[in-house]
């Protein structure tokens, strides 16, 4: 598994909002309903190989993309402190890509940072789940 396949995954989370999840290069894709499909990946911002941000996509297998959302490390995270003096403001948290490597840049989120992300994004795709009817003994449906 690759290092971004890796960060991807923890961002999920360990209870993510879709089943079936299947993580390739910078994506990972998995099953939200009967007929729709979750793919997530990385982005970046402007800044090439500098990754910032998630990408959620909802897609219908018949019909193609229904709905997207871009959440970026900065809107769900805020800006992060470091003991780093060059960034003695913070740091906007991203990965990013030099040559063969590929790691954090500066900051390196934590266990809470990653259940932010995974919140963010099941927050987002539990708007388009199939609402699940209950129903008590005895209650009819109408």
């Amino acid at each position: 598994m690759t290092f971004l396949e890796q960060e991807l995954k923890k961002m999920v989370g360990k209870e993510p909002a879709f089943t079936e999840q299947r993580y390739v290069g910078n994506a990972c894709y998995g099953r939200l309903t009967d007929n729709i499909r979750v793919k997530v990946n990385f982005q970046t911002g402007g800044i090439a190989d500098h990754y910032d941000r998630l990408k959620v996509t909802l897609l219908n297998r018949n019909e193609g993309i229904i709905d997207s959302m871009v959440l970026t490390f900065q809107d769900v995270l805020g800006i992060k402190k470091t003991s780093n003096p060059n960034f003695r403001d913070g740091v906007n948290p991203h990965i990013w890509s030099y040559g063969r490597e590929t790691k954090w840049y500066v900051y390196q989120p934590g266990e809470a940072d990653y259940k932010k992300m995974s919140e963010a994004v099941n927050t987002y795709l539990e708007v388009f789940k199939e609402p699940v009817e209950t129903m008590q003994m005895g209650q009819r449906m109408e």
